[in-house]
């Protein structure tokens, strides 16, 4: 007797509904990668506005509110003005464009160093060092060699990167010498094949089945206004005689003459035996088809549909505020987990061309995306005075906090947040509260409380 064999998977299978079995329809579904060259990427950007908005959007998002420098204020003025002059969130904005539509960019920090194969040392960077900023895509810069050595910096990427120099020369970047961004991650280089290593995919290869959905979907619609209203008119014995061409043409001068002469102050003339009807399509569930095609666009991109169609919420007590601020949560992760990183060298060429020295207290702190209104930024402020005023009590001697240290913490804040324009050249005018001398009234209740509390 034969061996039996039996196969056992985890899955729901019904014989009689034919559900898991071989004859299941959903069995023939699989997945398989979809191609786009650059030529149709370049066609999708410049000739269709959703891939457009979908590899913008995200990117201007990112860099829209910038960040905060932390510092003294000659040192932040020094430092913004390098940003200015080098034009650093221009380009790290064209960076992340093309990052996102063709899969990988990267901006070139221009020391003047002549050898650009060897290591940027930030550390010889001085005042007026950084001299240009040169954004690339991987179109024309090419990823060497990945580095496979688990102890290095670099494990995982390209050793060097080469580009053509107008002379026809190639030239090698180390990688310490461009800030990288990548589009769409890849799960595996050992098991992606792509023409160009090195890099990431664009953006629009995992969302472009859903926007050719949605454009087709809109081009259908469009086309059926066209049959919005049809005319039909029943010709006795029309099939009988439309073999002549006399009787064509007659036909034709007929009805050309009768729809001239119809409107709504017209009238139609027609024979006793004809009959006319006007047939007219229904377009009631039609925007909810399409955006129902947008919203999967929107999903797919995960841009709220607020944001990539510019759309009022729909529904009772709708405002879409969640939805938009799961999007800014997710990008000021993106500005803390890749940009960051990919900028750390950028920045440290900047604090030190702007400076000209690097003072270890600078800092910066991406800008909140997500705005207030007038009336959340007053409830802000009364949260925040009210708070200073319970940490120094409401008469000397009740501190929890030295009054002094209240103050120059509550100064700084609110001169962050933009509470008081002005705010800070009136401090400098005037002084803080911690330079001031105290008044013999506040000199006179602290020698009050001092004995209370001695007793």
């Amino acid at each position: 007797m034969g061996n039996i064999i039996a196969f056992v998977r985890d899955s729901l299978t019904n014989m009689v509904a034919n559900i898991g079995t071989s004859r299941d329809k959903a069995a023939s579904t699989f997945y398989s990668m979809p191609v786009l060259s650059d030529e149709e990427l370049l066609n999708a950007y410049r000739g269709a506005w959703l891939p457009r908005k979908i590899v913008d959007i995200p990117a201007f998002d990112s860099v829209r509110a910038w960040r905060d420098w932390q510092a003294k204020k000659a040192q932040i003025e020094l430092i913004e003005a390098e940003e200015k002059r080098l034009n650093v969130k221009g380009k790290i904005l064209e960076a992340k464009i093309k990052a996102r539509l063709w899969g990988g960019a990267a901006v070139v920090i221009g020391t003047g160093d002549q050898n650009l194969t060897e290591p940027l040392d930030v550390e010889r960077v001085g005042k007026g060092g950084l001299k240009y900023l040169t954004v690339i895509s991987r179109r024309n810069l090419t990823a060497g060699e990945i580095d496979r050595d688990p102890a290095s910096e670099w494990y995982g990427k390209p050793k060097v990167y080469q580009i053509k120099s107008t002379d026809g020369v190639q030239v090698d970047i180390h990688p310490s010498r461009l800030v990288v961004f990548n589009g769409a991650a890849q799960p595996d280089e050992e098991i992606v094949t792509t023409t160009y290593a090195g890099w990431g995919d664009s953006v629009l290869l995992s969302v472009v089945e859903a926007i050719k959905q949605a454009d087709g979907t809109a081009a259908n619609i469009a086309s059926l206004v066209f049959e919005a209203k049809v005319n039909v008119i029943r010709i006795p014995d029309f099939m009988q005689n439309v073999g002549d061409e006399r009787y064509r043409a007659k036909i034709l001068e007929r009805y050309t003459l009768a729809a001239t002469a119809k409107g709504i102050n017209g009238d139609l003339l027609l024979d006793k035996e004809e009959e006319f009807e006007q047939k007219t399509a229904s377009f009631a569930t039609l925007p909810d088809v399409l955006m129902s095609f947008m919203q999967l666009v929107s999903g797919a991109a995960d841009i709220p549909a607020t944001r990539l169609l510019g759309q009022s919420p729909a529904g009772m007590n709708a405002t879409g505020e969640s939805d938009l601020r799961n999007y800014y949560d997710r990008l000021q992760a993106m500005q803390e987990v890749e940009m960051t990183p990919a900028m750390m060298r950028l920045d440290e060429c900047i604090i030190r061309s702007g400076t000209g020295s690097r003072d270890p207290d600078i800092y910066y702190e991406w800008a909140p995306l997500w705005g207030m209104s007038e009336k959340e930024k007053a409830d802000v402020f009364k949260t925040k005075a009210d708070a200073a005023r319970q940490l120094v009590g409401t008469s000397p001697g009740q501190e929890i906090i030295p009054r002094e240290a209240v103050s120059d913490a509550l100064v700084n804040a609110l001169v962050e947040d933009g509470s008081l324009p002005g705010l800070d050249a009136a401090i400098e005018e005037y002084g803080k509260l911690s330079e001031q001398e105290p008044s013999e009234d506040e000199l006179a209740a602290a020698a009050v409380a001092q004995s209370i509390q001695e007793r």
